[in-house]
């Protein structure tokens, strides 16, 4: 009787706790939303954040809402905004597709390095360190950060520095946020120009530092027939909803600093 006792008492509080826990569950229970599912189920689940939202469930509930445009999705493109539109009811127009670019082109010919860095072989580390090792302050720091989070195998390292395989971009944003030295964006796909400098010195310590780097001369600015491109912080800087990828500002540019 002394062991028979405690048992069934801790199997009624057993019991009790299963049922408030039941009720509370019951009580507290959030309805789903079927669309946001289908919408969520339509979405290529990278959660990259390129849409703006925490996540592909976030941004889905925003859209079953009416909250968020539903083709803000970049790297499912096309095919996702096809099947939300589906799910909608709606014809949903894709974003024009875009691709990363970076604005760097401070190969191991052009620039060198200041110091021998032997710390953790990552770029944020290398930035720590007195902004890192090359002679550059502003370029590319080689150690592949943005190559460690891309999950399409998009990026590759070739002469000192970051390169875009362009046909493997989804243009999720993962790389710029990995970059510390700010140097990756996204552009038109439809667009091949690209401003490849970052340098904020001036024109003749960029030389200095790099035989590919910008110089600030503003030919760019004075040659392009739509006021595309500007300099800024003594580097080129292209405006995409201006730029029509004529060209005419990479043919100008003294030191071919922008590319097409």
């Amino acid at each position: 009787m002394s062991i028979v006792l405690p048992v069934l008492i801790f199997a009624g509080m057993g019991l009790a706790a299963g049922i408030l826990l039941t009720a509370a569950s019951s009580y507290f229970a959030v309805e789903s939303d079927p669309t946001m599912e289908r919408i969520t189920e339509a979405l290529p689940g990278a959660n990259c954040g390129s849409c703006g939202f925490a996540g592909c469930a976030d941004y889905a509930q925003a859209i079953a809402d009416g909250k968020a445009e539903p083709n803000l999705c970049k790297p499912g493109g096309a095919e996702a905004a096809a099947k939300i539109g589906e799910i909608l009811g709606k014809n949903v127009t894709a974003a024009e597709p875009e691709v990363m670019a970076i604005h760097c082109n401070g190969t191991c010919d052009a620039t060198g390095s200041f110091y021998d860095y032997r710390g953790t072989p990552t770029c944020r580390a290398a930035a720590a360190n007195f902004g890192g090792s090359g002679m550059c302050s502003f370029g590319c720091l080689g150690f592949g950060d943005c190559m460690a989070v891309c999950e399409e195998n998009a990026i590759c390292l070739k002469d000192g520095i970051a390169h875009i395989i362009e046909e493997r971009c989804l243009a999720c944003g993962r790389c710029a946020a990995a970059c510390p030295k700010g140097l990756l964006s996204l552009r038109p796909k439809s667009n091949p120009v690209t401003a490849a400098c970052s340098s904020k010195a001036s024109g003749k310590d960029t030389k200095l530092a790099c035989k590919n780097g910008c110089i600030g001369c503003k030919i760019c600015e004075k040659k392009c027939p739509n006021g595309a491109i500007t300099v800024q912080e003594l580097h080129a800087v292209i405006d995409y909803t201006k730029c029509t990828g004529c060209g005419i500002c990479a043919d100008a540019c003294p030191v071919k600093v922008i590319h097409k």
